[in-house]
């Protein structure tokens, strides 16, 4: 279980270690993610250049009719509703907060989505999300505690 954990800090920290920022055409600064050649370029040079190149430059990047915090609220949903509570929704829960989701709104999300997705996958998203907005996150409950 240790290992687990350790292998998903460290993929959050290697997925999210290579961002640089760029302006785009409206001189907003927007992400450039590199991850998919400096992780997988070697070894899936095509995926990487795609993940790079098409997914983070050209659909992250339009934000004139989607912006960068809906797009985080709609991938942090489709990743709880396929189930991946891993180092993946992690990341992307981290790149939401960066794009303005609040705690709250975090919440809000994961109880709508609890409904329709499963109530112990929304359990397991909650434990992500006190990782990612720990300053907010209150003392975890015991039975033992009176």
């Amino acid at each position: 279980m240790l290992r687990k954990k350790l292998a998903a800090g460290v993929l959050v920290a290697l997925a999210f270690s290579s961002l640089t920022f760029a302006k785009d055409a409206g001189g907003r600064k927007m992400r450039k993610v590199t991850d998919g050649r400096d992780y997988l370029g070697a070894y899936a040079p095509k995926f990487a250049e795609i993940n790079d190149d098409i997914l983070f430059g050209k659909v992250w990047a339009e934000t004139e009719k989607l912006g960068a915090k809906e797009r985080s609220m709609i991938t942090i949903a489709a990743l709880i509703g396929s189930g991946i509570t891993d180092a993946n929704l992690k990341g992307h829960l981290q790149m939401g907060k960066e794009n303005g989701i609040t705690k709250d709104e975090f919440v809000e999300i994961v109880t709508q989505l609890a409904f329709y997705t499963g109530w112990p996958k929304a359990w397991s998203v909650f434990a992500v999300g006190q990782e990612v907005w720990p300053e907010e996150a209150k003392p975890k409950y015991h039975s033992d505690n009176k």
